[in-house]
């Protein structure tokens, strides 16, 4: 099943928009333009951001409750993915926030497995992602498997260990999967490899909390 994909599907005009202003900001740094051609771009854009400020503005926080309203008892609405449920717009994965990468996410058995290609807004030393960016990405899909278990959860901890370098624009995939509980705490593991080779590993912590904690009331810790 698979999740978080095809960010350029037509059927959605905001998703496609959404790829259109990913491709736009990859192309605008691995390629150079000749300076009325910047200055032409520099107009669209503080044009085109005018008019999006004049929409609706987007509540994560509503969008989410609402959901968890409409479903039907039982159901986990706190899943990744779950339709309206606002996970959409979030940093990092979300398919409709442009500043985000591009994550296909299917299940296999008791792990998750995301397939990603770090392009290069995201290269740190030439050739090679960013470790921040590594980091937030392991963040982003190890929370999948707080979402599949429908238990609502806080990152406590994240420890990345970066086995060999990380490339850009190569297919990376990436499989992580529940290892133990303990009280509050989850522990998760992933690692991510590129050609068969594992070039990254993570560990990480998180910290249950309650739906209504999760959905925007300060949390108790």
């Amino acid at each position: 099943m698979t999740t978080d994909s095809d960010a350029s599907d037509g059927a959605d005009p905001r998703l496609a928009a959404t790829a259109a202003l990913r491709d736009l900001t990859h192309a605008f740094v691995a390629h150079d333009r000749d300076p009325a051609g910047l200055r032409e771009l520099q107009a669209t854009a503080a044009r085109e951001a005018e008019t999006m400020r004049q929409g609706a503005r987007r509540d994560r926080l509503a969008m989410m409750r609402a959901a968890r309203e409409a479903a039907p008892p039982g159901s986990n609405t706190f899943a990744s993915g779950a339709p309206g449920a606002g996970f959409e717009d979030r940093a990092v994965g979300g398919r409709c926030n442009p500043t985000g990468v591009d994550l296909q996410v299917d299940w296999e058995d008791e792990e998750i497995v995301a397939t990603v290609v770090l392009r290069r807004a995201f290269e740190g030393a030439p050739g090679r992602a960013h470790g921040g960016i590594v980091a937030a990405v392991f963040d982003d899909i190890t929370g999948f498997v707080i979402g599949r278990v429908g238990q609502p959860a806080f990152t406590g901890e994240l420890t990345v260990r970066f086995v060999a370098p990380v490339p850009v624009e190569e297919p990376l995939t990436i499989r992580t999967r529940l290892v133990g509980r303990e009280r509050r705490k989850i522990f998760i593991t992933a690692e991510a490899s590129a050609g068969g080779v594992v070039v990254a590993t993570c560990k990480a912590t998180y910290i249950a909390v309650d739906p209504s904690v999760f959905a925007g009331a300060p949390d108790p810790r």
